[in-house]
């Protein structure tokens, strides 16, 4: 286990979602002491070390994102690749082939690995990166271990639903999300539940 410095980390994600980083820093908040100092080791950050040795995260950005907000500096990360010897083309294709990566913007256009941020906070907020996450914590889908899975949940209710324009039109999307990731129109998404969810509730 590797102690990291926030700071130094940099993303391997273009956008997170600031409501699911908000009601992390919340809770991160709300502990003090020894709960924090669990809470914290709990959910050390996998990364891979790039050019320069330089440590990227590939996954967990929310949680570091919201540790940084609430003052802490240092992180607990587990190495899972060390790619420093590559050149920074290769070290960002090497990436995405193996799906460590997702260079989307908050409409979900393609960018430039060159313009990622430089540190994970400063990352573009995606509404519907926030709403996969939501909407999987209220039942809507499973967690799954798919690499980048809530990203493809997130597209999935960009292409659904417009944008909400404040905190009332969120929490109506939540529930509207819920009902479309149990449809049909969900299969094949990792962590799907199945159309059988929505017919028990309805029988319920």
């Amino acid at each position: 286990m590797a102690s990291l410095r926030i700071e130094q980390l940099r993303p391997t994600q273009f956008t997170h979602g600031m409501r699911e980083v908000r009601d992390k820093l919340r809770m991160y908040t709300s502990l003090a002491g020894h709960e924090l100092d669990m809470a914290i080791a709990e959910k050390p950050i996998p990364f891979v070390l790039g050019p320069g040795e330089v440590p990227f995260a590939i996954d967990h950005h929310h949680v570091a994102t919201a540790l940084w907000h609430a003052g802490i500096a240092h992180v607990p990360g587990v190495l899972v690749s060390d790619l420093s010897g590559l050149e920074p083309a290769d070290f960002w294709l090497t990436l995405e082939n193996r799906r460590w990566t997702h260079p989307y913007d908050p409409h979900g256009r393609r960018v430039s690995f060159t313009d990622m941020p430089a540190h994970i906070w400063e990352a573009a907020d995606d509404e519907f990166r926030s709403l996969a996450a939501f909407v999987r914590d209220t039942g809507g889908y499973e967690k799954s271990t798919v690499p980048l899975a809530e990203f493809r949940w997130a597209d999935l209710f960009r292409q659904a639903f417009a944008p909400p324009g404040n905190d009332a039109a969120f929490a109506s999307l939540i529930e509207r999300g819920v009902k479309l990731a149990k449809s049909g129109a969900a299969l094949g998404l990792p962590g799907y539940i199945g159309t059988s969810a929505v017919q028990n509730e309805s029988a319920a």
